[in-house]
């Protein structure tokens, strides 16, 4: 009945976050515990040298798992959800959604996952002295006008898949901070967008006949705890087409995946740190104080409420363990027995804490999409063994977990033992943490650094981001977010904390040195494995 009372007095705060492989809604109560859920499942589409995916299909996604939400409130407190205290939206950072004056989008959504901007982000890296890594939203427009692409000219608003579902469905072309430092450099004084850059980037439009200002194109930036505009009747009927759900309600700014785990893990104060692993790993650091130098595996973006944050973002991440779940699921059955997804990934996952530390010798590259950490524009999923190599169950599972970790060890070592930042608390949240100790325990000694999961640490953004519309409905005048979280949301959440062990530290230490060496058989693999299969082509 409580559940009930709030949904009826508007105290329950709805989030939803456009995921890699999933669309999820999470509606919470006022003592911010999750009462409803949601979900979508998709996957994006490689077309014509793009990793991208169609605006329909948002819709298509957002509505499902909206309605799912919708039901699960009606079955479980016999209510129709027809309104909420506040929402939020949350998306994949990144990429490149431009629409013309007319709301047209003039090309394909491209997501974060591409590596088509290199010559871009060099140059933009050098003119600006700050990193800027291929995903960001510049690095696509910049390229786009190096490439010569047409639509640049009609080019009216740029902005990210958070940013254009909010616009639809407030009218509001805004974005939360983090999101928005995800985009173009962001200044910590002033939460907006670093002027002296603006200015650089504005005498390159001019030279190139361009006639817009970059920032007339780039959404309004927002800090965590500002309005952000109301829910529309469009908007009510783009989110639930049934017409239930009334217009009017408050949206807090829209954000990142990266912000809303934040939130979801506390870690929005200095010195604190998360590791967010599933289709793509990233860790964030909250900085005391700038680094000395920038590098290009590290980006500088921002917290929800605006402090500078070191992240070390890598583009794959548990593909390849999703892959090879998939051809195990496909022999169980052809042995004619039944398959539990959950129990089969339990079952993967806590093999590899029986294997080897060192792996046995297996080397194993997630490489599905291209990693600019290490300098590769495409990928080529690997597996390798020597003939001495232990080839067993659970070694094969520890290098891919070993390897799913990998590459953000190289930014991870570049904080730690170069720029000597402090973390205080490290806490992991994903997809790869969900097996008890199995994630945790391998991220421990891949990072060399105590890994901490919270009770909560599987609620994801989605929840993350219903934290964010809930702390714009209720903080206190002045009050930080890092205080509204530690005050009002986790006082009472328990957590556990696992060290590295020294043995399984020593371990990878050892497949790391072998991995650094084996890039080059990555990078064979690139030059001289192409698609030579005879699938949809005429024979």
């Amino acid at each position: 009945m409580d559940g009930q009372k709030q949904i009826l007095l508007r105290e329950t705060y709805l989030g939803i976050e456009l995921g890699s492989t999933r669309i999820k809604a999470v509606l919470i109560d006022q003592q911010h515990n999750p009462i409803a859920s949601g979900s979508f499942a998709w996957e994006n589409h490689y077309e014509n040298g793009i990793w991208t995916y169609p605006l329909d299909e948002v819709w298509h996604g957002l509505q499902q798992a909206y309605r799912e939400l919708a039901s699960e409130v009606q079955q479980t407190y016999g209510v129709a959800l027809d309104t909420v205290g506040a929402i939020g939206i949350s998306a994949m950072m990144h990429g490149y959604l431009p629409f013309a004056a007319d709301g047209q989008l003039l090309a394909p959504f491209r997501t974060w996952r591409n590596t088509t901007t290199a010559q871009a982000a060099a140059a933009l890296t050098e003119l600006f002295s700050f990193n800027i890594p291929q995903r960001w939203s510049i690095a696509h427009l910049y390229q786009a006008m190096l490439n010569g692409e047409p639509h640049v000219k009609e080019l009216d608003f740029l902005t990210t898949l958070a940013g254009y579902v909010h616009w639809q469905l407030t009218g509001q072309k805004v974005l939360g901070v983090g999101d928005a430092s995800g985009m173009f450099p962001v200044s910590a004084d002033t939460c907006g967008y670093e002027p002296g850059m603006l200015s650089l980037f504005d005498e390159i439009l001019h030279q190139k006949g361009y006639g817009f200002h970059l920032e007339d194109i780039l959404p309004a930036v927002l800090p965590a705890g500002a309005p952000a505009g109301a829910l529309t009747e469009q908007g009510a009927a783009l989110l639930d087409p049934s017409g239930v759900l009334q217009a009017g309600i408050p949206l807090c700014p829209p954000e990142g995946d990266a912000g809303t785990g934040m939130a979801a893990t506390n870690s929005v104060a200095a010195c604190t740190g998360n590791i967010s692993a599933g289709t793509s790993i990233f860790a964030m650091a909250v900085l005391e104080h700038p680094l000395s130098a920038a590098y290009p595996e590290i980006d500088i973006v921002a917290t929800p409420a605006g402090k500078p944050t070191a992240m070390v973002h890598c583009n794959n991440c548990t593909n390849e363990i999703n892959a090879w779940a998939g051809i195990f699921r496909q022999a169980v059955q052809a042995l004619g027995q039944p398959v539990d997804d959950e129990n089969l990934f339990r079952t993967m996952f806590e093999a590899a804490l029986a294997g080897d530390a060192d792996c046995g010798g297996l080397l194993v590259y997630n490489y599905l999409s291209g990693e600019p950490v290490t300098g590769f524009g495409a990928g080529r999923p690997l597996f390798a063994r020597t003939p001495e190599s232990r080839f067993t169950f659970a070694n094969f599972m520890r290098a891919q977990l070993y390897s799913a970790c990998a590459t953000l060890r190289i930014g991870m070592d570049i904080l730690l033992q170069r720029e000597h930042i402090q973390i205080n608390r490290m806490l992991g949240h994903g997809g790869f943490f969900k097996t008890p100790k199995a994630g945790q325990s391998i991220m421990a000694a891949a990072m060399g650094l105590p890994i901490e999961t919270m009770e909560t640490a599987g609620e994801g953004g989605a929840w993350g981001c219903a934290l964010l519309a809930a702390y714009m409905a209720n903080h206190e005048d002045d009050q930080p977010l890092e205080d509204y979280l530690d005050h009002k949301v986790f006082a009472d959440i328990s957590s556990s904390n696992m060290q590295p062990s020294p043995t399984e530290q020593a371990g990878f230490d050892a497949f790391w040195a072998g991995y650094q060496k084996g890039l080059a058989i990555e990078r064979s693999a690139l030059e001289n494995l192409a698609d030579w299969s005879l699938k949809g082509k005429e024979i």
